[in-house]
Order: C-alpha cells, then structure tokens, then sequence
C-alpha cells in the first residue's frame, strides 16, 4: 500500500527546448538565409543538440508539436 508507484516508467520524455536565438551569433550561411531578421528560434533536443532554426516562436511550437514532441520555452 505505502510502495511508490512511478507513473513516467517506461515512457521516454519527448521534450524540446525553444530559445531565441541572436542571428548575429550564427553562421555566415545561416545569418544571409534570416531574410534580414534579427532573432528566431531554436529548437534543442534534451542532450542540447540543435535540431532546428526557425523564423518565430509560434513556428517552432508547431514544428514540435508536429513531431509529437512537447515544447518548452528557455530564456
């Protein structure tokens, strides 16, 4: 009766991260492909991999979401 019950056993998070990203931060490549933008947003995976960029927020949102995954804003 009193035995912890862990709910999340067996299930893999599927989580991503989204931050703003400074255009000027980035790759020449990337930085001339920004249509003159001067932030967007990245998308990471939970080992801090950068999986994409994307023009806004509500963008990078829907593109987790798409991908089944459950976005989590960073600052």
């Amino acid at each position: 009766m009193n035995t912890p019950f862990d709910l999340n056993a067996g299930v893999q998070e599927r989580i991503v991260y989204v931050r703003p990203v400074d255009v000027a931060e980035l790759p020449k490549e990337v930085r001339d492909n920004s249509e003159g933008r001067e932030t967007i947003y990245a998308l990471h995976a939970a080992d801090g991999e950068r999986l994409a960029l994307v023009a806004n927020r509500d963008m990078a949102f829907a593109l987790a979401r798409q991908n089944d995954f459950a976005p989590v804003t960073v600052h």
